[in-house]
């Protein structure tokens, strides 16, 4: 009996000695570059507070993002699965949602490492942008919001920032107003020119209800124009808190200050307990924005100004938890959901995208510039402070590495593609997990990543690339973006084989006169996809063209009629709080 309470004694000790399960803040940018960063080697643009969290803890320096597009890269990240899983990948020309009343989105048979924690007794908040889908059969279900996917808390914007969200920015829909809009017109006023010029001659005989039927024709599309530029910007450029939308339009007037303040009331709130905050960007995607303290004090434009402010908001949430002395047991992650968007330009040719440093290509294609990010990860005591770490590592990663730290078991009723990072950051392993990395443009498999383990060779092989234009440019200009099929790509053939360790810019490729093991090589990269296209199952497509186009009934308005929908609940809260 002695013996046994001693043992109890003893258990009851070690019990309350433990470490605490850590507060995990999550911090994700949007189009950033890697080589937008100090820590990355940028010289210029000034980001103090993120180098000083690359210096007290490990910086990945290949770190990739599981797609190249913001939705679904997104599905990835708080699932830990490639997006083709969940039905979060495309497969046509449009990879991410436009419009808040899309029926797609984030299956609610999908977990989120947030849906995991919560069960653990964690308080959880995504603050900022989600992108992830929010109703599905009518405006107030909520099927894919933030609160469906383990969130207590959501205050930020459910689509995206696009720049059609503030005025004089311009029109990310400018190539299909052309093709849907001008384009018709022109034919429209050509046949009526050609009607009139016969009808003149006497050679034709033109009916007067087919020049009134063609001028209403003409007028209807330009009354849909006019409504669709009037209306897309309060119809889906607007900020919620929970499942009420507070300003419609949203306002960027201290934007950036107001979301990093409520994440920092998040943080105080729960400083008792342990927490998930999830600080998701709308920096730096355009369009670019950023308050008067910022706005013309970098070397690099509307950029530069966003990028320094962001960097002012991650010394925020560093200073209240150092205040709150929780940075000992915080562990913190910085990254962005894929590479810079290189062909942002302006018609007055101010680039309004980021660096990718040495690497080719950017958003939308799979080239090292659209996938490595940068990858930031801090807690002190627990991770060797000013590490740097050159293993293949995937936004993926972070659902298995939060989930085992929460002591929440990872589903088994699913494949999860994440790995868990601790091993690789506190020193027990010294190579990733990831042996194979698969790299998705939209719905297609693009390309295939290869790190054998008694080999430094990190092999890729593509099985098609973009054709970026104009000829000789480092990305698609002509169309904004690149695509995924079709004339837009280049297929190969043997696939086109880089060693990613001896040449990070793919630029010359290896071929079997340069590489005795080439074919040896793709021959074990094919084996690898064989296995993994015989895990994939056929799901509903999430962005089939029926799940991304505007839905009337989806609509949400802050206005109960629904006949005006505009309100600023964020300016009546902020007067009633002075």
């Amino acid at each position: 009996m002695r013996i046994r309470l001693v043992l109890l004694s003893f258990l009851s000790v070690a019990q309350s000695h433990a470490a605490p399960r850590p507060n995990l803040v999550l911090l994700l940018a949007d189009d950033l570059g890697i080589g937008d960063l100090g820590c990355y080697g940028n010289k210029t643009l000034r980001t103090p507070n993120i180098d000083r969290l690359a210096e007290g803890g490990v910086k990945l320096t290949q770190h990739l993002a599981a797609s190249p597009l913001c939705t679904p890269s997104r599905a990835a990240f708080m699932t830990g699965r490639y997006p083709i899983r969940s039905g979060m990948a495309s497969e046509f020309l449009v990879g991410v949602y436009l419009f808040s009343a899309s029926s797609g989105g984030l299956p609610t048979s999908e977990i989120t490492f947030a849906k995991l924690l919560k069960g653990q007794g964690y308080s959880t908040a995504l603050i900022g942008k989600w992108h992830l889908g929010t109703n599905c059969h009518n405006k107030s279900d909520f099927c894919h919001h933030p609160l469906s996917h383990g969130f207590d808390y959501f205050h930020g914007i459910p689509v995206t920032n696009l720049r059609d969200c503030k005025p004089g920015e311009g029109s990310v829909f400018t190539r299909g107003i052309r093709l849907l809009v001008f384009i018709p017109l022109q034919i429209i006023a050509v046949t009526l020119l050609t009607m009139v010029v016969l009808k003149y001659l006497w050679l034709v005989r033109v009916p007067p209800l087919v020049f009134f039927g063609l001028l209403c024709l003409a007028a209807m599309i330009l009354g849909l124009l006019v409504c669709f530029l009037h209306y897309f910007r309060p119809l889906n450029c607007f900020l919620m808190r929970n499942h009420e939308i507070t300003q419609q339009p949203l306002s960027y007037d201290n934007l950036m200050q107001r979301l990093v303040a409520d994440a920092a009331q998040f943080i105080r709130r729960n400083a008792e307990k342990p927490f998930l905050l999830v600080l998701s960007y709308l920096h730096v995607h355009t369009a670019l924005f950023s308050s008067k303290d910022f706005a013309g004090k970098s070397k690099h434009g509307a950029y530069g100004d966003a990028v320094e402010e962001m960097d002012w908001s991650v010394g925020q949430i560093l200073k209240v938890l150092d205040e709150l002395k929780l940075a000992n047991n915080t562990l913190i992650y910085f990254s962005s959901d894929q590479g810079a968007h290189v062909e942002e330009v302006t018609p007055k040719g101010e680039v309004h995208g980021g660096s990718n440093g040495i690497y080719k290509g950017g958003k939308a294609n799979n080239w090292e510039g659209g996938i490595r990010v940068p990858g930031i990860l801090r807690w002190p005591g627990v991770i060797q402070a000013g590490l740097e770490i050159d293993e293949p590592t995937s936004n993926m990663d972070v659902f298995p590495t939060v989930a085992t730290l929460a002591g929440a078991p990872l589903p088994e009723d699913r494949i999860i593609d994440g790995r868990d990072l601790m091993p690789l950051l506190q020193g027990k392993t010294q190579h990733s997990d990831h042996e194979f990395l698969f790299h998705y443009c939209n719905f297609y498999l693009n390309a295939v990543r290869w790190r054998p383990r008694n080999s430094t060779s990190i092999w890729k092989a593509f099985f098609f690339t973009p054709k970026f234009s104009p000829e000789g440019a480092n990305g698609c200009f002509s169309t904004h973006v690149c695509f995924c099929h079709g004339h837009s790509v280049s297929y190969h053939q043997p696939p086109l084989l880089f060693d990613i360790s001896r040449d990070p810019t793919e630029r010359n490729p290896v071929t079997p006169a340069t590489e005795p093991r080439f074919q040896e090589v793709l021959d074990t990269m094919q084996q690898a996809v064989d296995r993994h296209t015989k895990t994939l199952k056929a799901v509903p497509n999430q962005l089939s063209l029926g799940n991304i186009v505007w839905k009337p009934w989806l609509q949400m308005c802050c206005s109960p009629s629904g006949l005006s929908c505009q309100c600023d609940r964020e300016k009546q809260a902020r007067r009633a709080s002075h």
